[in-house]
């Protein structure tokens, strides 16, 4: 058995492998990049090590550093975890070249498999049923379009080395194709370092179905079931569950034997997972074997009751499967969310921030947590937004996607704009518990998931008022001084011959809601709409706690922060976010009229206008690159660009006027 492990990662992953490390009695070491110092993976291990600054290039993905980490600290093996440096094929080679054990497949086998064109062509030998297209190395342009045009359109363009969505792009039609490859390389280049590209036929209406496997060196290979991750925005997995529900028998066999027979193809060992779509006809297709422990991994624990996690651990250490094919076990369901910091109303763009609030409840054997932060740590720019992965397991599918949903309804989350409403909201979409599922939901059910958060009620308007009314009492305490006794430190509304009474002006998204607070003699009122309320309040002891609101006859509670000038408040299973009007809050003047600014933090990566270009409605403008993603920037009618207000690698804050633009 191993004794003491590096773990090169970071976050929710570093956080679940060493809770499985220290059952088995193994020792930790952790690294960390400088804007990771705090992190909870470093404080759980039981060392850790700094490698280098924030951006991963020059922390997370350098092999030397992680190597020379374990090597100073007296580790025997390294995990991978998955991102970052799981399947670097080098890395498994710089491994074993220090005599290090590298928790996961051999570098062959890696390779193998990394190169997607490779793969496939294995693959077909193996018999594992493919997807048309074509994955050669002749990469030019025009070979690309005659092999798209013999396909058809529509096409999916894929990077040949990549993964998680990035590199791939939906072409409709071959005026497009040229746009396409050429962001898919760049994207690729970026991510993965490697350019190339497959094309595939683009399938109309599948599902993303997955099988995982195990495998030890003494020639053992099981499948774990599979997994159905069609719910998806950006090609990116939300939701996913085990087992795959509404399959066939002749469907499912098809998918694990395939499955099988991938893994004994490339000698694997260790935890993988093969990936196929499955048409409308129950037809499967091999997309990809992922060479690393996949994110949605509990969704099998909970299910057949293993770790994963020490399995791979004790595969690495040259230990025998423990058990057979026929003594793996499917009980019940289990569905995982993944909570992003994330605007599902703004295309699911990436949010960062401090978590003034994160409270996630949990049921032993029903609802897991699996994350890599607590209440004021900060979402950063530089590593993926995924805050948790709350999982639920029942007996049956219906019940654990309604425990699931209850779960998120009761989570308590401020700081950052989540997907969390979303999430709970698509777990309790008819089609999705009628199991009518396919990689599209999303964008099927778009009106029904993406309609933006509600208009703030009565409780929410009221919990913003109690959280000012409390800002107001501090900030007047302040200005008394020392004096605590002077009555000018009070924030009670007194007037010596008349009642008091303050406007407030919220904006939520399209909604503008004014309540109007009366201080009386006998106490405070507010107004909100055409309705009156007797209102009182108790603020919590500490920040980020819950507060105690009395409106009329109803007495609740909420989750009520400061997200810069705005408010955001959580109360009833909702979240709202509002901008204070009246008084004075940024409402955004930096980027000026008629300009374009930047979504988020990131670095520029394409400028494709200057000032005089004339511009049609959706032509590119700028291109940022942030969270591993690119984010396109494009003209929202037709007009003039009258200014480009930066240039090819400029670093960007959210908010900054990129574009000057004027509508024709």
């Amino acid at each position: 058995m191993i004794k003491k492990l590096l773990i090169a990662n970071r976050g929710e992953i570093a956080c679940r492998i060493i809770r499985s490390a220290r059952a088995l009695g193994i020792r930790t070491v952790a690294v960390y990049s400088e804007a990771d110092a705090n992190a909870m993976h470093v404080r759980t291990a039981d060392s850790a090590r700094l490698i280098g600054p924030a951006s991963a290039a020059q922390s997370y993905l350098v092999i030397e550093k992680i190597i020379a980490a374990a090597k100073t600290e007296g580790a025997e093996a390294i995990h991978p975890g998955y991102g970052f440096l799981s399947e670097r094929a080098a890395f498994a080679d710089a491994c074993k070249e220090a005599g290090l054990i590298f928790v996961g497949p051999s570098a062959d086998a890696i390779r193998a498999m990394g190169d997607k064109a490779r793969a496939k062509s294995l693959m077909g030998k193996a018999g594992v049923p493919l997807t048309p297209g074509y994955h050669g190395e002749d990469q030019s342009d025009d070979l690309l379009a005659d092999e798209a045009a013999k396909i058809g359109f529509p096409v999916l363009v894929k990077a040949s080395a990549g993964g998680g969505g990035r590199g791939m792009r939906i072409v409709e039609a071959a005026e497009d194709l040229q746009g396409a490859m050429d962001a898919a390389r760049r994207e690729a280049k970026a991510a993965f370092g490697d350019d190339t590209l497959l094309l595939e036929r683009y399938l109309g209406r599948p599902r993303h179905v997955e099988v995982q496997v195990m495998a030890d060196s003494h020639g053992n290979v099981l499948h774990l079931h599979e997994r159905d991750c069609s719910i998806q925005r950006r090609h990116q997995k939300v939701i996913e569950e085990a087992p795959a529900p509404n399959l066939t028998d002749v469907t499912r066999k098809q998918l694990t034997d395939a499955a099988v027979a991938a893994a004994r193809a490339i000698d694997y060992v260790g935890a993988g997972t093969c990936e196929f779509l499955v048409d409308e006809d129950g037809s499967p297709y091999f997309i990809e074997m992922n060479t690393r422990i996949q994110v949605e991994h509990p969704v099998t624990e909970m299910i057949t009751g293993l770790d994963l996690i020490e399995l791979q651990l004790r595969v690495a250490g040259g230990e025998a499967l423990p058990l057979t094919q026929d003594e793996v076990q499917c009980n019940g369901s289990a569905i995982e969310a993944r909570l992003y910091a994330e605007d599902p109303t703004r295309g699911f763009l990436p949010q960062t921030g401090t978590l003034t609030a994160f409270d996630v409840p949990s049921i032993p054997g029903r609802v897991r947590v699996d994350t890599g932060v607590q209440t004021g740590d900060t979402i950063s720019v530089h590593y993926d937004p995924m805050i948790a992965k709350v999982v639920a397991w029942s007996e049956t599918r219906d019940l654990a996607a309604r425990e699931l949903a209850s779960a998120l309804a009761g989570t308590d989350i401020v700081g950052v704009t989540t997907n969390i409403g979303f999430l709970a909201d698509t777990l309790r979409h008819p089609a999705f518990l009628n199991v009518e599922l396919d990689t599209h939901f999303i964008e099927r059910h778009e009106a029904d998931l993406l309609g933006g958060e509600p208009a703030p009620s009565p409780e929410a308007i009221a919990a913003a008022v109690a959280l000012m009314l409390e800002e107001q009492a501090a900030s007047a305490k302040a200005l008394a001084g020392a004096d605590h006794a002077s009555p000018w430190a009070e924030n009670d509304g007194f007037r010596l011959n008349q009642d008091l009474a303050e406007l407030y002006r919220f904006q939520s998204q399209d909604d503008a809601v004014d309540a109007t607070l009366v201080w009386a003699r006998d106490g405070q009122s507010l107004s909100i709409g055409d309705e009156a309320h007797s209102f009182a309040y108790s603020a919590p002891v500490d920040d980020g706690g819950v507060w105690t609101i009395q409106l009329s006859d109803r007495t609740f509670q909420a989750r009520i922060a400061r997200a810069g000038a705005d408010i955001v408040v959580g109360a009833d299973g909702h979240r709202w976010r509002l901008s204070p009007l009246i008084l004075g809050a940024d409402t955004g003047a930096d980027a000026g009229p008629g300009s374009l600014s930047s979504p988020m933090p990131g670095k520029i990566v394409r400028v494709e206008v200057q000032a005089g270009d004339k511009v049609k409605k959706g032509d590119p403008l700028v291109a940022l690159e942030a969270m591993k993603m690119e984010h396109v920037i494009t003209a929202p009618a037709d007009g003039v660009v009258e200014s480009v207000n930066c240039a090819l690698g400029d670093q960007v804050e959210e908010g900054i006027a990129l574009v000057a633009f004027e509508q024709a």
